[in-house]
């Protein structure tokens, strides 16, 4: 009986944890960087800012960050790897990388600058950006862009909490 082959376009890369531990790490490297920001500017700063309601605790902010960064990191290396090679492929994994970018800048410009007017700019691009790269990951690998939807929530909730920020705090 004769094997049917698997067309090269549909084939998925093996497994690679080292791959996919580059991929988390560097993800998780954008959350850490925004934490030099962040954590000097909680008891001082941040704590004399009129809060809104929906403001959840800070100890929640960190696990919550920790886990949407290493579902990015999963999402990163299952397009990396998702077999599709092309111009549509590298540009998601670009695309990715400009947007892991953005996000990495929201924390220096809320927490490091005070700016927060710029720093609702920032999360509106992230979020808008993210929008985007969902669309594209679903093109090349649909759990991928599944894996992106806790972070999407996330980051439009952020959005509404960085503007009540900014119409509390003028």
């Amino acid at each position: 009986m004769k094997r049917k082959r698997t067309p090269p376009n549909k084939r998925r890369k093996e497994f690679s944890l080292s791959s996919l531990a580059g991929w988390i790490l560097l993800c998780e490297a954008a959350g850490v960087a925004g934490s030099v920001f962040t954590v000097s500017a909680i008891p001082t700063w941040y704590a004399s800012l009129t809060k809104p309601p929906i403001a959840p605790p800070n100890y929640l902010f960190g696990p919550v960050w920790v886990i949407l960064y290493a579902l990015m990191g999963i999402a990163a290396y299952r397009v990396s790897r998702s077999g599709k090679p092309g111009s549509e492929q590298h540009g998601a994994v670009r695309f990715f990388l400009f947007h892991l970018a953005l996000n990495a800048l929201w924390s220096p410009v809320f927490f490091g600058l005070r700016q927060i007017p710029l720093a609702f700019v920032t999360i509106a691009a992230v979020w808008v950006t993210l929008i985007a790269l969902i669309f594209r990951y679903e093109k090349l690998d649909r759990v991928s862009a599944f894996l992106l939807l806790p972070y999407l929530y996330w980051v439009a909730f952020a959005t509404v909490l960085n503007y009540y920020f900014w119409y509390l705090n003028p």
